[in-house]
């Protein structure tokens, strides 16, 4: 039997949310790893993370961190990555990226595994993980564009607070005790944006996720615009988004109404979603079985349900999508990239 190939390891952002996440994939993966490099911000360094039964002690990322590295997984944000990307692929690193630094970087393959993983070995040192609303969507989509052709979207998103980090799910928590304690609360995080306003998000719902545009979209919204045609290679997909930030903890749900572009059958459009790699299809109305957030926490599948034709459009599908937001839309995502690498390389 042959030694498996061993790789030197990276994960910048190793003490945050999505990082930890990976750092746990990893591990569940058993990623073939010889040695592993947990980086952060100088504020993190010097905090102690076990893996695999040994304590690493995280490190301040540095442009010579890098030295020996060949595969580095960054999550700590874009100006991180813009910042020390460059210095990683110089030291011979493939970097995977999960912020929106390089993602419309027309050399850089933005990839969703089911989706496109022939795009990976166009890489020229740069991998850029979708936004987590992007990928569930063409994750899910996927395989009735290449049945049917696809012509439309319009998207709305029901997005936890996670996606915004771990104090907005520490203030909603804590805006949720005072309301039920007949406290005023006094919203300190969200909406993320460039104007110093903030809005209660426990009990509510705010239409705001990232800054507004000059077109009136905010940036998670273009992001899913810009992103859903470069995965799918296609330009002229209509795509159009609004996206919500909702009082849930863990997985972003999602509305969806997609034109296509040959008639179909909704039965074999559920057989298809039921075959299709990493989807779970959840969609029996009798028994009022269809994906919640709730159930898809914690699990890296993308779930799909609420499958029905459009009553105002003969070739349009309505579908409910959900699923984890830091594992499938972040950190699972990330590690099968990963893992697409290391088999090329065995």
């Amino acid at each position: 039997m042959s030694t498996p190939t061993l790789f030197n390891v990276a994960v910048v952002g190793a003490t945050g949310a999505v990082g930890e996440q990976i750092l746990k994939q990893l591990a569940a993966r058993n990623f073939p790893i010889k040695e592993l490099k947990l980086l952060s911000s100088a504020r993190s360094a010097g905090t102690k993370i076990e893996f695999k039964g040994r304590t690493y002690t995280v490190e301040e990322a540095t442009p010579d961190s890098f030295k020996d590295v060949e595969i580095a997984l960054f999550s700590a944000g874009g100006d991180v990555s813009k910042a020390l990307i460059p210095h990683a692929v110089e030291h011979g690193a493939v970097c995977i990226d999960n912020t929106n630094a390089y993602r419309m970087d027309p050399t850089t393959p933005l990839v969703v595994p089911e989706v496109n993983i022939g795009k990976v070995a166009e890489h020229k040192g740069i991998i850029a993980n979708p936004n987590c609303s992007t990928i569930q969507m063409v994750a899910a989509l996927k395989p009735l564009y290449d049945r049917y052709g696809i012509s439309r979207i319009i998207v709305s998103t029901y997005q936890a607070v996670s996606g915004a980090g771990a104090r907005a799910i520490d203030e909603m928590l804590r805006q949720s005790k005072e309301v039920l304690a007949g406290v005023d609360p006094e919203p300190d995080i969200l909406p993320v944006g460039s104007l110093p306003v903030k809005h209660q998000i426990a009990f509510n719902a705010i239409p705001q996720i990232d800054k507004f545009q000059d077109n009136g979209f905010t940036l998670e919204e273009m992001k899913m615009i810009r992103e859903t045609k470069k995965i799918m290679d296609d330009e002229t997909l209509e795509v159009t988004a609004t996206c919500v930030r909702i009082p849930v903890v863990y997985g972003h749900s999602e509305s969806v109404y997609v034109e296509l572009k040959q008639d179909f059958d909704v039965g074999e459009v559920k057989t298809l979603l039921a075959g299709a790699p990493g989807i779970v299809l959840q969609d029996d109305p009798d028994s009022q079985l269809y994906p919640l957030a709730t159930d898809a926490a914690g699990k890296n599948e993308v779930f799909v349900g609420r499958v029905r034709r459009d009553l105002s459009n003969p070739r349009a599908l309505n579908l409910w999508i959900v699923s984890d937001n830091l594992l499938k839309g972040a950190a699972w995502n990330a590690v099968q990239i990963a893992e697409h690498i290391a088999a090329s390389r065995a």
